[in-house]
């Protein structure tokens, strides 16, 4: 009864021993240090008491594999997960309560881009002009980039009330009939007028002499039969292919127009050249109209025969029935011989 249990407390020591000290080669237990009083235990038979304890431990699961200390797994209160993407980073990161200090931000911010854009779109320096026929703004209905306003192709059948600092205005290919006095009024930054390509019959008489800017004016392919006065500071004129007819302009209209470089007047009918024309013109176009005869001194001084107009380069008179070689001394100041015909 004392050698069994002996060898069981043995036994548990040796689990102990093994639990404590994960190795599988170390057999020798000190038996030295356990007092054998306790256990009333034969000295002189302790080494066959021994041998059956070593007995025992073979046959323990001594020979199952160990696991070593390095290679435990980590605990997992000390593991860090890797790093999130940038992507899982907006997916997990939750939305933040909208507050009223973040609106008014995100309206102010709003509010500067739109300024913004409303500059950069040229509309911060022009107003958006009054209330069109059609209810709109006439920023609205047409297009404004800078102080320039482009109407072209809306079906317009009068021009539109413009901003006041308007320069550039295009209403082409529209159905526009008429030109009234309180269309430009008050345009005093107003430099060109297109409105090629509609029905304009008539331009009041005081509808552009009174603007202080104007330089060009284009109403090629409309119906006029009258000219309107216009302001000395043109550089431009091109009222070609109307119908003014030898009276639809007036006496010495371009005499005192110190800046005209081009007067386009193609296909109108008219029956003479427009004289005096300015030392500045460049440029003459009076094809396909009935112009007959054309006098000496249309272009020249003839009574100073040192006198060269280098300026007037460019004048067409192909299309009409005159005869320029009837007149040669009316060439001679010319830097270039008129086109037209010569027979």
């Amino acid at each position: 009864m004392m050698k069994t249990l002996v060898c069981l407390v043995l036994g548990l020591f040796v689990l102990k021993v093994a639990a404590a000290v994960p190795s599988r080669h170390v057999r020798q237990v000190e038996l030295d240090t356990y007092d054998s009083a306790n256990y009333d235990v034969d000295l002189e038979n302790l080494n066959l008491e021994t041998q059956d304890i070593y007995d025992y431990d073979d046959g323990l699961a001594i020979d199952e594999p160990q696991i070593e200390i390095g290679t435990l797994a980590p605990m997992v209160d000390s593991y860090q997960a890797p790093a999130a993407s940038l992507e899982e980073e907006d997916e997990e990161t939750p939305l933040r309560p909208f507050s009223s200090s973040a609106s008014s931000a995100s309206s102010a911010s709003s509010a500067s881009s739109a300024s913004s854009a409303s500059s950069a779109s040229g509309e911060s320096g022009v107003s958006m002009g009054p209330d069109t026929q059609g209810g709109l703004p006439t920023c609205l209905l047409c297009t404004c980039l800078g102080t320039s306003v482009y109407c072209d192709d809306l079906k317009l059948e009068s021009v539109p009330p413009l901003p006041k600092e308007t320069t550039h205005f295009y209403a082409r290919y529209n159905k526009i009939t008429k030109i009234n006095k309180s269309d430009f009024a008050n345009m005093n930054n107003l430099k060109k007028i297109d409105v090629t390509s509609n029905q304009i019959s008539s331009i009041n008489e005081d509808a552009l002499y009174g603007l202080p800017a104007l330089e060009e004016l284009v109403v090629r392919e409309n119906n006029l039969i009258q000219l309107p006065a216009l302001p000395n500071t043109m550089v431009l004129v091109d009222a070609s292919h109307n119908r003014l007819g030898s009276k639809g302009i007036q006496n010495e209209a371009f005499k005192d127009m110190h800046n005209l470089m081009y007067l386009y007047l193609t296909d109108n009918g008219i029956a003479y050249i427009p004289v005096p024309l300015p030392e500045s013109l460049r440029s003459l176009h009076l094809q396909n109209n009935n112009i007959q005869m054309m006098h000496e001194d249309t272009f020249c001084n003839m009574n100073d025969f040192n006198y060269i107009r280098n300026a007037l380069e460019d004048i067409r008179l192909d299309g009409n029935p005159i005869n320029l070689s009837k007149t040669p001394q009316a060439y001679i100041c010319l830097p270039r011989v008129p086109i037209g015909d010569l027979i």
